[in-house]
């Protein structure tokens, strides 16, 4: 069933589509980091304006590499330690769209815990946007029964797993910066 949603999921992610799939915190919409105009897909189904910046996924800390110019020592040990899932938001990302990365040249990226995420990732070999399933300024659904409508029918997938499965729990945002600072922005 799993191996059946990812290559799936690949194939309408190398198509340029876009998803709608369960990750390690929440249910996320997503698409390839690196295709602009997937981006722009998710953008327009969030309704939420460019300047807003989405969140990314990598399979572990070498991709994390591929991706970050210069990836602070003290991620790796906050990564290591950290109890829930975490996203750190890293200076001068590489590789990835332009619409993605924010206006302060940072992009926010998670190494994911989820089995079906960390799989897709590998087979696609380039990291996975993932915002909320919902329009910006809704409340977040905290399961599959939650996701509007709007948003099943705007995703040119739903991915068919976990969908009973209930998270309530979005990830922890701590931003670092290449001069040292440590922001915790969401514990």
């Amino acid at each position: 069933m799993m191996q059946a949603e990812i290559e799936k999921s690949l194939q309408i992610l190398k198509q340029g589509g876009i998803l709608c799939y369960p990750t390690d915190t929440i249910w996320g919409i997503g698409c390839d980091a690196t295709n602009a105009a997937a981006i722009e897909k998710v953008f327009a189904l969030k309704k939420r304006h460019e300047s807003k910046a989405l969140i990314c996924l990598v399979s572990d800390f070498k991709m994390l590499n591929q991706f970050v110019q210069e990836v602070p020592e003290v991620a790796y040990d906050i990564l290591k330690y950290a109890k829930k899932p975490t996203t750190i938001i890293y200076d001068q990302p590489i590789r990835v769209a332009e619409n993605l990365v924010a206006e302060d040249q940072s992009l926010a990226i998670r190494v994911t815990r989820d089995d079906f995420c960390k799989k897709l990732i590998q087979k696609l070999k380039r990291p996975l946007v993932s915002t909320s399933a919902n329009i910006s300024g809704e409340s977040t659904p905290s399961t599959f029964k939650e996701i509007s409508p709007a948003i099943l029918e705007g995703v040119d997938y739903v991915v068919n797993l976990h969908r009973t499965k209930k998270n309530t729990q979005p990830s922890a945002i701590i931003k670092l910066t290449n001069d040292g600072q440590v922001q915790v922005i969401r514990a």
